[in-house]
């Protein structure tokens, strides 16, 4: 008798609890406070103690719901998954530059173009008009959430433009 039911849930489970214990312990080392004065790290302790129990619930659901096909993990998808954190990887040293290897910062918005071309790079199909107009869209509203509205210190343009 097989005690996991679904390989899939099981696992996704095990790894939200994982990320929702290192979130809250890495928050605990912030001043929590109360919930009428929260500190910095009561919002990220609350949603890591909120994913943990989450993944713990699928966890449950996995060892006692029997699904039909018994949900197996596939094989690993490498491709998509090396352009995805090949992507994050990239806007982190467009975004901040890497000075030791004197790379300099491109800024916010060469950071949103290179992450999103290269995210989209993973799916099945590529159409470079629909990948700019998303970029775009996505490097005006993080503009204006981040820029203007909570007045976040970082470059927005690449130096050589901002002098």
């Amino acid at each position: 008798m097989k005690i996991i039911k679904s390989e899939k849930d099981f696992f996704s489970g095990l790894m939200f609890t994982v990320v929702g214990i290192a979130f809250a312990w890495g928050a605990s080392t912030y001043n929590i406070g109360t919930g009428a004065r929260m500190g910095p790290g009561y919002f990220p302790l609350m949603l890591g103690l909120l994913l943990a129990g989450l993944g713990g619930l699928i966890i449950f659901k996995a060892v006692t719901v029997r699904s039909e096909t018994g949900d197996r993990i596939g094989k690993w998808a490498w491709k998509p998954l090396g352009y995805i954190i090949g992507a994050n990887v990239l806007f982190g040293v467009l975004l901040g530059g890497l000075p030791s290897l004197k790379i300099p910062a491109m800024g916010l918005i060469a950071g949103i173009y290179g992450l999103t071309l290269v995210a989209s790079l993973a799916g099945e199909r590529f159409k470079l008009k629909e990948v700019l107009i998303l970029a775009t869209i996505l490097a005006l509203i993080s503009y204006g959430a981040f820029v203007k509205l909570l007045n976040l210190q970082f470059p927005v343009w690449p130096a050589f433009i901002t002098g």
